[in-house]
């Protein structure tokens, strides 16, 4: 049985278009859509070939993929789930650094 491996993404590392579908095992056209519907990218020119994705929009993506594989979901629901998701992990950060007891 083969597995793909991946690469470890550094913080200052950026993908193309192309690049962020070949990592999430989706279409070029797949990608765009979910720019032109501000479901990845939060400022986006109109130039494809301009757009550049950080490690941040790589999760993401990712996640979203996941997403409306498994639930079946639209594009906006998964990007709306994807919000919560990371708006949690947050929120758990913060209180894993402040000084109060986690119960």
């Amino acid at each position: 049985m083969s597995q793909e491996i991946n690469a470890i993404l550094l913080e200052d590392a950026l993908l193309g278009l192309d690049e962020l579908a070949a990592s999430c095992n989706v279409s070029r056209e797949w990608v765009i859509e979910h720019v032109q519907r501000s479901v990845l990218l939060d400022e986006a020119g109109s130039d494809p070939a301009l757009w550049k994705f950080d490690s941040r929009s790589l999760m993401r993506a990712r996640k979203i993929v996941a997403l409306e594989r498994d639930f079946d979901s639209n594009p906006e629901l998964a990007g709306l789930v994807a919000d919560l998701i990371e708006e949690i992990e947050y929120l758990r950060a913060s209180l894993d650094k402040s000084t109060f007891p986690r119960q």
